[in-house]
């Protein structure tokens, strides 16, 4: 059954193609139409179809529109009631259902030859928990949705047995903790729907003082639900201009919503437990990225083992759609392999990327020996390989690399990107020294939890360690990503830490790297040292110096 999943209506539009049950591709429309997020969610861009994305997976896959057996749309607009009847100020959502119930139309005429008639809607809340329960490596799970909202409802809690799930709690609106995070952020001087992980950041830097006066605006109800809604925020402290300074007010606002989430979370997930006994906990929506709460979920919480969908937001619904869909048709889907799930090119078609730029490369024995030295020298490498990721972290594939030994290069990397100073950039370090260094949940694959720095290794890798001593790193298996794995071998050779600076391969307010184009482009506008693009290495310092004696 070949199936294609569609994400579009409030934001992070994307495409997942499954067939037979197997994943075999899925993109974020933002890494073909290079807008951030692929939209902005508001009613008037709900009509928008990731048509990229989606003529993508059809081409990754030799099929047609006319080919396809289902489409599934990640949200069902008959569960949808007023947005005045849900508490929600948004005057304009009615347009928004509007265009949810033409989806089908609107995928038809983006994709030629496909029958409307195939289309079939998703409920919002249940693509999520597919993405999770059923991409995950667990077939009987727990699993818990948070979000911003869906139709009616922010949350959902049920448990997946092989292909069924069966929801046992869902959380109408307008109460909301994904809605609460995004009106901090916005409060904070940050865009909404889009730089929530920075207030995460912050709060690192703050103290949770507020902690006991929020807690009468958030927290859970005891019976799988929440209260999430009308916070004060200006009685706490001044709103943040955007550009300006931010505060230990600021800060201390940070912290303290962060730490009443994560009491939330802890009181729900505890009684998910009691009620389906699973020793698995798989997670998804928005919510479920915030890496600092999904910590003390694996540490503090009941369950044994945990999973957390690596495009854990509404890009992810595309894919749990599709395997949603698959499940009712009686398919028991395959576990997701990896997140590297987007475009890929051939070492020819890099070759002659590189030569239509007429920028001139180096073809090394390995590439791996190349990089490993260069960052040795202290170095800062674009790194540009194989399939891109699906989701919002870069996994080796799509990264910039720098020494972990060197404090400076935390204020070096935020320079080259031009984001805040406050944030972290985070390590890749390989498995099985993994828990020499940090401590915390491993395997962690997809850089979806933090771990503390143990003090030993704090002063040898600074410029991975955060301001409160922890680090969200992602492990890396040689049988997975073995290249990735000879390259920490390599420079761990040359200077005794098997830990590299790993953070994403864009500057700010732009998408990922995905294409070589990308890639060439940030190269070209970033101090960058070196481009190591398949196995091809193109260093700055012959590119500019070939360019200024011509």
């Amino acid at each position: 059954m070949r199936i294609l999943g569609i994400n579009a209506l409030f934001h992070d539009p994307a495409a997942a193609l499954v067939i037979d049950g197997r994943t075999v591709a899925a993109a974020e429309e933002e890494r073909f139409s290079r807008r951030k997020h692929g939209k902005r969610p508001v009613p008037f861009a709900a009509w928008e179809q990731p048509v990229l994305s989606a003529a993508w997976c059809l081409e990754r896959a030799g099929l047609r529109p006319a080919d396809l057996d289902a489409v599934a749309f990640s949200y069902d607009p008959a569960l949808a009631r007023p947005a005045p009847s849900l508490g929600l100020d948004d005057p304009w959502d009615t347009l928004r259902q509007t265009y949810a119930r033409e989806a089908p139309h609107f995928l038809a005429d983006a994709l030629p030859g496909l029958d409307p008639e195939r289309v079939r809607f998703v409920p919002h809340h249940v693509a999520h928990a597919a993405s999770a329960a059923l991409a995950g490596p667990y077939r009987d799970s727990a699993v818990l949705v948070l979000d911003g909202r869906g139709e009616c409802a922010s949350h959902l809690a049920g448990r997946y047995r092989g292909g069924d799930l069966t929801v046992l709690a869902a959380q109408e609106l307008p109460s909301s903790l994904g809605l609460v995070y995004e009106d901090l952020t916005e409060h904070l001087g940050f865009l909404r729907s889009s730089d929530e992980y920075k207030v995460m950041a912050l709060a690192a830097y703050g103290k949770p003082r507020f902690l006991t006066e929020l807690r009468g605006y958030l927290h859970a109800t005891g019976d799988g639900g929440f209260v999430a809604r009308g916070v004060p925020w200006e009685s706490f402290t001044e709103p943040r201009v955007p550009g300006q300074e931010w505060t230990p007010d600021h800060a201390d606002l940070a912290a303290s919503t962060q730490a009443c989430l994560e009491e939330v979370l802890l009181d729900l997930v505890r009684w998910l437990h009691g009620r389906t006994g699973a020793e698995s906990l798989a997670l998804a929506g928005g919510v479920a990225l915030n890496c600092v709460a999904n910590s003390r979920i694996a540490e503090e919480g009941p369950f044994h083992r945990m999973w957390v969908q690596p495009a854990a937001g509404d890009a992810g619904t595309a894919l749990g759609g599709a395997l949603q869909l698959a499940a009712s048709g009686g398919r028991l889907p395959d576990p997701m392999e990896g997140a590297d799930l987007g475009r890929e090119w051939s070492d020819e078609e890099l070759r002659d990327w590189l030569e239509r730029a007429r920028i001139p490369y180096e073809h090394p024995p390995d590439i791996a020996e190349t990089v490993a030295g260069e960052l040795a020298r202290d170095g800062i490498v674009a790194w540009f390989q194989g399939r891109s990721e699906y989701g919002p972290r870069a996994l080796g594939h799509r990264s910039l690399l720098a020494h972990p030994g060197r404090a400076e290069n935390l204020e070096r990397l935020n320079h080259v990107k031009g984001r805040e100073e406050f944030r972290p950039v985070a390590p890749m370090v390989l498995a099985d020294r993994a828990a020499d260094i940090f401590e915390g949940p491993v395997p962690s694959p997809y850089m979806l939890f933090v771990h503390r720095v143990t003090r030993a290794w704090r002063d040898r890798i600074p410029a991975v360690v955060h301001v409160d001593g922890t680090a969200r790193i992602q492990t890396v298996d040689p049988a997975r990503e073995p290249l990735v794995a000879r390259m920490l071998a390599a420079f761990e050779r040359r200077t005794g830490l098997p830990v590299v600076v790993n953070t994403s391969l864009n500057t700010a307010g732009r998408p990922m790297v995905d294409d070589p184009r990308d890639a060439l482009e940030c190269f070209g506008s970033a101090p960058v040292d070196l481009l190591a693009i398949g196995p091809y290495a193109v260093r700055r310092s012959r590119a500019y110096a070939t360019r200024e004696a011509s």
